[in-house]
């Protein structure tokens, strides 16, 4: 081997070295703050470890327990009830918002903002907020109805009943999100060539048919992806359930984080809440997989 070939070897050496070492902290803290509490995570979930010294290893029973509780099957089905109608709502009301201002009209800016808004709100001011507005008694949106013709008796208890509760907070939360997913479709919508709409046009397709054959195609790896974000962050709701109702009234909007938090730090059951957060991560890797094997057939690259 000559003398230039064993310098360069010699240089790249040095070069990956130090990329190496510059990757390091960052590696470090991931493997402190990540891989680590991931893995006594789950021991801890086959353990009845209660937060004090002292625990014994159970096995798996822990997971088998939690089909036998109904605390945590109306949670899951109210779950599972809660992501399945936030993310197609929150996705079509994104979606129209972007298509409404990608048209260029005057005061987009302006609009852009009011609609982006909420997400830079805390969901706990949100959350105040909401309660205020849909405050059974002197809650605006009751005035509202009230104004409209809708008898006393007949106004909506929104977060006070069990049958209203969970679809009042759904009503919150895509408000507050949407704008957020509404910047990314504009993102998504901004890189549609104009001229496959100038040769649709040609050809005689209408608005329908230029949204239908062009724009959502075009779309598809964008919604693709806010899609996975929004069901990965609606199977994590806690904060508005917390505030507003307290997974109340009666279980009505329990979900499984609001399950975990209750069993880790009202319940002390360790142990059993890891097994919880675990069996969350399967829900929520299955749901990504089955998304990311769709994409495949739907998904226009």
């Amino acid at each position: 081997m000559s003398k230039t070939q064993t310098h360069r070897n010699q240089m790249q050496r040095k070069e990956a070295a130090t990329g190496y070492l510059c990757l390091l902290p960052n590696f470090i803290g991931f493997a402190i703050f990540t891989v680590i509490p991931v893995i006594m995570g789950f021991l801890i979930s086959l353990t009845d470890y209660n937060g004090f010294p002292g625990f014994k290893f159970v096995g798996f029973s822990n997971y088998t327990a939690m089909f036998q509780d109904t605390l945590f099957t109306t949670a899951l089905k109210n779950n599972l009830i809660y992501s399945f109608s936030v993310v197609p709502l929150t996705l079509l009301t994104a979606l129209l918002l972007a298509l409404a201002l990608n048209r260029g009209a005057a005061m987009n800016g302006f609009f852009k903002t009011v609609y982006f808004f909420p997400n830079l709100t805390s969901m706990v001011a949100v959350s105040c907020v909401a309660m205020m507005i849909f405050q059974p008694a002197d809650g605006i949106v009751n005035q509202l109805l009230e104004f409209f013709g809708v008898a006393e008796k007949h106004l909506p208890q929104w977060f006070n009943a069990t049958s209203t509760a969970l679809f009042t907070v759904i009503i919150v939360v895509v408000w507050k999100s949407a704008g957020y997913y509404m910047i990314i479709l504009m993102g998504g919508l901004k890189n549609i060539p104009a001229h496959l709409y100038e040769a649709a046009k040609i050809d005689g397709a209408d608005t329908w048919q230029c949204f239908w054959n062009v724009t959502w195609p075009m779309l598809s790896p964008t919604t693709f992806m806010v899609t996975i974000l929004c069901f990965i962050s609606s199977f994590q709701v806690f904060d508005i359930i917390q505030i507003t109702t307290d997974g109340g009234p009666g279980r009505a909007t329990t979900v499984l984080v609001y399950r975990i938090y209750k069993e880790a730090f009202q319940n002390w059951k360790m142990g059993y809440a890891s097994a919880i957060a675990y069996f969350l991560f399967l829900i929520i890797f299955v749901i990504t997989l089955v998304q990311w094997h769709g994409q495949k057939k739907w998904v226009n690259d």
